[in-house]
Formats: C-alpha cells, sequence, structure tokens
C-alpha cells in the first residue's frame, strides 16, 4: 500500500465537503491544465508542446541542469556554517525516498513547473518531526485553496485524492502565480498562440514533404459535369502522389487543362525564417539564449561565453533561488538553522582547466585551505592541509633586494 494510500484510509469527511467535485477534469480546468486553442487553428497542450524540438530542448536544460547541480543542508555555526551529514541532510544530494535519486526528483519537478508550471511535493515527516522523505506529486490531480482555520485566518491547503494537506507539508513551485495566489501561469498554456505557430509551422513542412513539396492546387479544364470535374482531380491527385513518390519531375495534362497553385510554397511562406523565428519567440519565454536551443545562427566565439554567463546570472540564478527559499522554509521552517543550498560551481565539473585555476587562486589568496579544495574534489586530506595560505613572494617593493649589497 502506497503512502498516500494509507493517508485516504485515514481521511474523515469532515475534513471537507463531501459533496464537491473531485474529478481530474475539474482540477484541470481550475488550475489551468488541459488543451488549449491556438490562433493558428492547432491544438496546444503539454504532450503537443513537447513535440517542439525547441521546447524540448528548452526543458530539458534547464531542468536537467538545475537537477545535476550538487544539493547541500548546512547549518549555522558560531565559526560560519558545516555541513548536515546526519539524517535526511546526509541523502537529499542522493536520494529523497527509497524509489527515486534526488537527480530524478529535481528533475521531475522542474520538468513539470516548465510545462504545466507547477510542481508539488509532499513532505513526510516522523514523529518527531523532522524529514524522512520527499514524495513528487501529480500536480494535475492537486486542487489549491484557501480555507478559513478555527483561529479565523485564512490558510492555503491542498487536496489530493480526497484528503488535505497543510502548506507547511508541500513543496510548491510555480512559474507564475495568478492574482489570487493560487493558480499557476504556465508557460505553455500562456503563450498557446506562439508556441501554436511553432507546431503549425512544423505540421505544414510535414505535409508539404508528404506530398513532395507541391502546395495544393486548382484543376481547370472544360469539364462537362461535377462529377468529371471530381474524377479529374481525383485522377490528378493521384497522379501527383505518383510522381512524388517515383521522384518524377513532369506530369501531362489533357489539352485545355491547366494546374495552379492556390497555396503558398516553403520559400514564399519563408519557412525557415518562421522556424527560427519561432525558437527565439520559445528562448524568450524560458529566459534563455538562442545558443542553448542549439540556434548558432548569430552565434561567435565571443558571444558564446557571454550567453553563458547570461544563462548562469539571469537564468539559473531565478530558479534556484526559488527552490532554496521554498526548501528551506518547508523542510525546516522560519527561524531554523538549517538550510539547503545549490553549489553552483557544480557546473565546472567538466571544465577541469577553469576548476584548477580557480582552486590555485583560492589557495594562493587564502580564501580555501588545501584541504578544502580537495574535499571538493572528493580526495582524501594531507597533514598540514589545514592551514590557509599566501603567496610569500608579495612583499613591499621598498623591501625588495636590487643589487649586490656587498657592493
Amino acid at each position: 500500500m502506497g503512502i498516500f494510500d494509507r493517508f485516504i484510509g485515514q481521511e474523515t469527511r469532515s475534513l471537507e465537503d463531501p459533496t464537491a467535485k473531485n474529478s481530474t477534469k475539474d482540477f484541470l480546468s481550475v488550475m489551468g491544465w488541459g488543451d488549449f486553442a491556438a490562433a493558428a487553428g492547432v491544438t496546444v497542450n503539454v504532450d503537443t508542446a513537447m513535440g517542439v524540438p525547441a521546447i524540448w530542448a528548452a526543458v530539458n536544460f534547464i531542468g536537467g541542469t538545475l537537477a545535476g547541480l550538487p544539493l547541500h543542508v548546512y547549518r549555522k555555526t558560531d565559526a560560519g556554517r558545516e555541513r548536515d551529514t546526519e539524517g535526511f541532510g546526509a541523502t537529499i544530494n542522493t536520494a529523497v525516498n527509497d524509489e527515486m535519486s534526488s537527480f530524478e526528483w529535481r528533475k521531475y519537478m522542474f520538468e513539470q513547473v516548465l510545462t504545466g508550471g507547477r510542481s508539488i511535493t509532499y513532505i513526510e515527516r516522523d514523529e518527531g518531526g523532522n524529514v524522512r522523505n520527499l514524495h513528487p506529486i501529480d500536480p494535475n490531480g492537486v486542487l489549491v485553496e484557501r480555507k478559513v482555520t478555527s483561529q479565523g485566518f485564512p490558510a492555503k491547503t491542498y487536496r489530493y485524492n480526497q484528503r488535505i494537506f497543510k502548506a507547511r507539508d508541500i513543496i510548491d513551485l510555480t512559474f507564475m502565480v495568478k492574482a489570487n495566489q493560487l493558480d499557476p501561469r504556465g508557460p505553455i498554456a500562456t503563450n498557446k498562440d506562439a508556441i501554436g505557430m511553432a507546431i503549425a509551422a512544423s505540421q505544414y513542412g510535414a505535409k508539404a514533404f508528404q506530398s513532395g513539396g507541391i502546395p495544393p492546387a486548382v484543376l481547370q479544364g472544360p469539364f462537362q459535369s461535377g462529377a468529371a470535374a471530381s474524377r479529374a482531380s481525383e485522377d490528378v491527385a493521384a497522379a501527383t502522389a505518383k510522381l512524388a513518390k517515383e521522384g518524377r519531375p513532369i506530369m501531362a495534362l489533357p489539352l485545355g487543362h491547366e494546374l495552379k497553385s492556390v497555396g503558398f510554397s516553403p520559400e514564399q511562406m519563408q519557412l525557415i525564417e518562421l522556424q527560427r523565428f519561432s525558437i527565439e519567440q520559445i528562448a524568450r519565454i524560458y529566459s534563455l539564449p538562442p545558443i542553448f536551443l542549439q540556434d548558432l545562427t548569430r552565434s561567435t566565439f565571443t558571444n558564446s561565453e557571454q550567453q553563458d554567463l547570461h544563462f548562469v546570472k539571469h537564468t539559473l540564478k531565478r530558479w534556484i533561488e526559488q527552490a532554496e527559499q521554498e526548501m528551506n522554509l518547508k523542510l525546516f521552517g522560519r527561524g531554523s538553522d538549517q538550510y539547503v543550498e545549490f553549489n553552483v560551481d557544480g557546473l565546472l565539473r567538466g571544465d577541469f582547466k577553469t576548476r584548477m585555476e580557480a582552486h590555485a587562486t583560492s589557495i594562493q589568496n587564502g580564501i580555501r585551505t588545501p584541504n578544502e579544495v580537495r574535499d571538493l574534489e572528493n580526495m582524501s586530506a594531507r597533514d598540514e592541509g589545514d592551514d590557509l595560505m599566501i603567496q610569500g613572494a608579495t612583499v613591499p617593493i621598498k623591501n625588495q633586494v636590487i643589487g649586490d649589497q656587498d657592493e
């Protein structure tokens, strides 16, 4: 029996209105998930949007990057801080429960935020109030409400499978919230027209290739009846499909008949430019430099590095701070001396040269001890490695010895 099944079995009906609707469709309508009709005439939802390569790349790139950062629990001390290596603090960077790794949980959490606009995680505590496990919940099945408590104050609650959870037991990350502070604004639902244009362009390109690149056409000729015109159009359509399949470029028409295009070719529609513009639009939605969506048209060696800095400073920083503050509030409460922190230095894990240069600078300037650096590199400590060091050759210029002192 799963953890939520046990909760459902313990529920008392006095917690909620037993006549309240509790279907998935109700949740979708309230929370903003579901299908949306874009102006381009296509259906936009999470599944169809993920079929757009730029959306797929953005969600995977941001979610995977955040999930790959080291996540540790620290405790404030008189000397500064120390790593919490006991209890849940020892496992939050590796596993959040017996079935899910920390990477898998965080990637799932951010993927839900970057698509539907919200992720929900239940905090399981022991009898002493200590965190034991984290359990992600499908946000499609959660209804967020405000209920008046016995003290007369409104409190946020989360209803899932007939069970009501308090806000302190839920890690709730949102892309953006509406004015009621309950419902999310998901990037896909909010930008359905821009995403729908990308879907329509992709579908049009696929259909154009399906017909051998031939746009829709009208057949003119001396038809004696409507049935004759219909048969002639069917014959021409079959002949066109056969030519496209066989790769033959020329089709013969009977004397007096003419085939005219009534659609636009991909060149006339500027399909390539439209698809590139869609990538730029999606990059704006997710605050991503286009280079991270594999659009290298305006990329150079110089601005690639600047875009990398932009990603860390203006995109990752926002998500890291939001996730850290939400987890600190819900896991430990206000005023606690414990807190979680993402280690952004983990982004340099694949850049050995830059990492070593940063370590050397921190040691030579007395910022970190050699053993602290060795610990970051998962290396064992060395004797006399706990002392701060500084370059001995850096001395006042008046103390420099110039020339032969015996002369």
